[in-house]
């Protein structure tokens, strides 16, 4: 039992798990777009989540190697995610490989903005804590993660398939990073206990009460925008509903001292049941 409950916390703590999130939302847009399923960009973007969100989590850590005589289980779990992350980083160049050019681009943009959210190259006047980057910015943090997480699960796959970037794409990038808003917003309700008051996240700024009225009201633009669309599939319209239906449940419940899973891995995997639920009606 105690090596399963290891293998479950190496799972979510390497990324894995909010890796098949990122996965899950990229293979729905192929759906929801009638795209071909394409096996390059999904691998790429699975590696890619592990290596980018290893990289933000512990980029800081990395330069506590010398403590190892003071924390050496921490260190050699970090140790193994290293480890772990250099071969994913190997995995993911090969699939950047087989590429488009194009995707390329659209790659290193979102690649510069999560590498500056995680290293220091502001001036120090603009600094909201000792971090001197962009995850530092008071109120930006989770701005910038939804705007990656949109930008790499819908515009990416389709514009490596030469899909055009139509209203009805513009639409599911909108509510994608409306999701992914919504998404985070349990995470921030947690880490009130933990996060600076400089940071800024919008608990700190309105509340936990206000938060979640706000996340709920956007939860209803959300399904709302889908009615915007060319084509409204009633199938798909329905899986919308009850996705909604459930970040709405899990925002609701969310409190700043939860359970240890809650947000980390249950809410982590709001995206992967989404999935399912696609693929079982296609």
């Amino acid at each position: 039992m105690k090596l399963v409950k290891q293998l479950f916390n190496f799972y979510l703590n390497s990324s894995i798990h909010v890796a098949l999130s990122v996965f899950s939302l990229t293979w729905i847009t192929l759906i929801e777009h009638k795209a071909v399923y394409d096996n390059q960009v999904l691998r790429f973007v699975f590696f890619a989540s592990i290596v980018g969100y290893n990289f933000v989590k512990y980029f800081g850590l990395a330069k506590l190697h010398h403590r190892s005589l003071v924390f050496p289980k921490a260190i050699r779990r970090l140790k193994a995610i290293e480890i772990f992350s250099f071969f994913c980083f190997i995995l993911m160049c090969y699939y950047a490989f087989q590429l488009e050019k194009n995707t390329l681009i659209c790659i290193a943009v979102f690649g510069a903005i999560t590498f500056l959210y995680a290293i220091p190259f502001l001036p120090k006047h603009l600094f909201l804590d000792k971090q001197q980057n962009l995850r530092s910015i008071g109120g930006l943090k989770i701005y910038l993660i939804a705007l990656v997480w949109a930008g790499v699960t819908v515009f990416l796959p389709l514009i490596n398939q030469h899909y055009t970037i139509d209203f009805n794409v513009i639409l599911t990038g909108i509510q994608r990073y409306i999701f992914i808003i919504v998404l985070m917003m349990p995470f921030e309700i947690r880490d009130l206990q933990y996060d600076s008051l400089k940071l800024s996240t919008i608990p700190q700024k309105i509340g936990v009460k206000q938060t979640k009225t706000i996340g709920v009201l956007l939860l209803i633009v959300f399904f709302f925008i889908e009615f915007f669309k060319y084509e409204i599939a009633a199938l798909n319209t329905i899986m919308l509903l009850v996705i909604t239906v459930i970040t709405g449940f899990f925002l609701v419940f969310s409190k700043v001292e939860q359970q240890p899973y809650y947000s980390a891995f249950w809410v982590e995997a709001v995206p992967i049941l989404w999935l399912v639920l696609m693929l079982l009606n296609t």
